[in-house]
């Protein structure tokens, strides 16, 4: 697909006084010529729910596509109240901040459930929290659970339980974000992993081309630049290729570097 967006995470964009930085993500997008950008609307690992942001109207009024990566913290699929609760509530917060700014989607990570603990009741976990957002009108936008490298009693590391999972939030129209880096180190085929993820949620709705520091089936969670880890080049541009979705880059580097990755990836999609 030549159409395909190409975008690149740029953190919250913000200073701690909630002003832009240098300009923001729509600065950043266009210093690396990317159609998207993917920010944090605030501290990944904190609980304090997002002010509102001084770039609204800008990115609202964008051509470039925004989605937002919940906080890290948030684990709603957690047994542990003090934990679920509060990832709940956060979670709203952030989806509402999220569709204030426009974003096509809001990515969160699968959770987990302690080792101790049933993960089915992970997966319940998971349902009751979008069957009760959906009695308030749901989220206002898609939410994307992205697979996750390692961890047990993860709800989104193994594809038998992304099965598990899709079973109880598929119908609330949940999306699905793959992760590259996560999917190798998690020991998933690259080769055929559109199909087996497709097979499971009927959709990829984002990727995050990430390749990996770590060897296959690691566990680890290590992301390298596109053509500067273990995953060979080309089956990271077949993955991209085959899910056609918009893709998200959280590879590490400065602008430059990202700039040619942008670059790189276009030609290759396009071709």
């Amino acid at each position: 697909m030549a159409d395909q967006l190409i975008g690149v995470h740029v953190g919250p964009g913000l200073t701690e006084d909630n002003e832009l930085d240098a300009g923001g993500p729509l600065a950043r997008a266009a210093e690396m010529d990317a159609d998207a950008v993917q920010v944090f609307l605030a501290d990944p690992q904190g609980w304090k729910a997002p002010k509102p942001r001084p770039d609204a109207e800008a990115l609202l009024a964008s051509d470039v596509a925004v989605f937002v990566h919940a906080p890290y913290v948030l684990n709603v699929a957690s047994t542990n109240n003090r934990i679920r609760i509060p990832s709940r509530k956060l979670l709203g917060q952030h989806a509402a901040a999220s569709a204030a700014v426009g974003a096509r989607g809001m990515v969160v990570h699968g959770g987990h459930v302690l080792g101790k603990d049933d993960p089915a009741t992970g997966v319940d976990n998971w349902r009751k929290t979008f069957a009760r957002q959906a009695e308030d009108g749901g989220f206002g936008l898609p939410v994307l659970i992205e697979n996750t490298a390692g961890g047990d009693g993860a709800m989104a590391r193994e594809l038998d339980a992304v099965a598990r999972l899709w079973e109880a939030v598929g119908e609330f129209g949940a999306g699905f974000v793959l992760d590259t880096c996560h999917a190798w180190c998690a020991g998933w085929d690259l080769t055929r992993v559109v199909d087996d993820v497709r097979a499971i949620t009927g959709r990829i709705d984002l990727v995050h081309l990430n390749n990996s520091r770590d060897p296959a089936g690691s566990g680890r969670d290590r992301h390298a630049p596109l053509g500067a880890g273990e995953i060979p080049l080309e089956l990271l541009l077949g993955v991209a290729r085959a899910a056609g979705a918009p893709v998200v880059l959280e590879t590490p580097g400065d602008a430059a570097g990202h700039a040619e990755e942008i670059t790189l990836l276009r030609e290759a999609l396009a071709g």
